[in-house]
């Protein structure tokens, strides 16, 4: 009977490693039984998980790339939120390098608006705390339409970038900026007028059963028709030729210089409170979902992400590049997830911290314990 036993359990142990060697690295976080990916995986159809995870291999001087996908559909809309200000932050260096008389560091303030400001410290309020108005300020100088263009020349798409954050909306001609071009002398750039946005056909583009306008509720699906569409693949696409540019053609990247390029690094990776931001409200996981975004522990030193996160309308999504210096391994994850369980949206009832957030966390985790054990 002892023997009988043995000879099962040693059957099972078989066969459960093979399962795991026939299952990809994303299907074997996914299928974790920690509660916090379980609840989400059990309720997929509420949740409109999409997941892009990218093995980083090295074989003499190449980078190789291996993308594992869960549900990754480009024609299955969410809402991208503040993700969509990573690219205007990597355009906005682009397009400094057109002016003789801008730089990173130039003073200017929006016509109308009293704060100044340069498009580095933009750069890092858009990072670090992901600031609706520095993103705005980028999105004054650009114009939707640049934005739009120049993201699908280096075959970034599809995309369509047709509105500010925060409490701007969707006006359509940028306003001048006044630049100081020294101390005292200014000098005014010329608004453009963008294109009218056309609504989205795209699945899912209506969403949940109500939502609030003006203190009151409507009862029918919320319609994301006219808003940002930024979606998975291609926010995977900008980053790879952010951190990794050397893999693609000259016309697929952006032309900026080392010096500019170093500067974005930095600021995609640095905590709020290297940079002079509270602590306490601002803890090194506010925008760094994965690993560390359900806890206020501070990020060890070793580990480097650099990101772009977005969170509004129940939606919560991150893209980034995960680095651990001390045990020499890296990836990359992009991943979004919808947490509106009653069906309202613009009612600020979502489950960011009780579901989302979580399992983004614990999503990151499992990926980070796979490649520490891979060779």
């Amino acid at each position: 009977m002892k023997e009988i036993t043995l000879f099962i359990c040693i059957v099972l142990i078989i066969s459960c490693t093979r399962d795991d060697q026939n299952k990809n690295p994303l299907e074997i976080a996914l299928s974790s039984q920690d509660p916090k990916i379980k609840r989400v995986m059990d309720n997929l159809e509420a949740h409109e998980v999409q997941i892009r995870y990218t093995q980083i291999d090295r074989r003499n001087d190449s980078v190789i790339f291996t993308d594992y996908d869960f549900q990754v559909n480009d024609s299955l809309y969410f809402y991208p939120a503040s993700t969509a200000k990573f690219p205007t932050a990597v355009l906005a260096l682009e397009r400094l390098n057109r002016t003789d008389t801008l730089s990173m560091h130039t003073k200017y303030y929006v016509e109308g608006d009293s704060i100044e400001s340069t498009v580095a410290e933009d750069i890092t309020q858009i990072f670090a705390v992901s600031d609706n108005l520095a993103n705005n300020r980028l999105v004054e100088l650009l114009g939707q339409d640049a934005i739009n263009g120049n993201l699908r020349k280096k075959g970034i798409e599809p995309v369509r970038i047709a509105h500010r954050l925060g409490y701007h909306s969707d006006e359509l001609s940028t306003k001048p900026l006044i630049i100081y071009l020294n101390d005292s002398t200014t000098g005014i750039t010329k608004p453009t007028i963008n294109t009218s946005p056309k609504k989205l056909k795209l699945k899912g583009i209506q969403k949940g059963v109500g939502f609030y306008e003006n203190d009151s509720i409507i009862q029918k699906p919320f319609d994301f028709g006219l808003k940002n569409y930024y979606p998975i693949a291609t926010q995977h696409a900008l980053l790879e030729r952010v951190i990794f540019p050397e893999n693609f053609k000259e016309e697929e990247r952006f032309d900026i210089s080392d010096d500019q390029r170093e500067y974005l690094l930095n600021a995609m990776h640095t905590v709020p409170r290297k940079v002079g931001y509270d602590p306490i409200t601002f803890y090194d996981g506010y925008c760094k979902f994965y690993l560390y975004g359900d806890t206020k522990e501070n990020i060890p030193e070793n580990i480097e992400i650099y990101n772009k996160v977005g969170f509004a309308y129940g939606t919560l999504t991150d893209c980034a590049y995960i680095k651990d210096t001390k045990n020499n391994i890296d990836f990359m994850l992009t991943a979004t997830i919808l947490v509106n369980k009653d069906g309202i949206f613009n009612d600020d009832a979502y489950e960011y911290d009780e579901i989302g957030i979580p399992f983004l966390a614990q999503l990151g985790r499992e990926l980070y314990q796979q490649e520490l054990n891979r060779h």
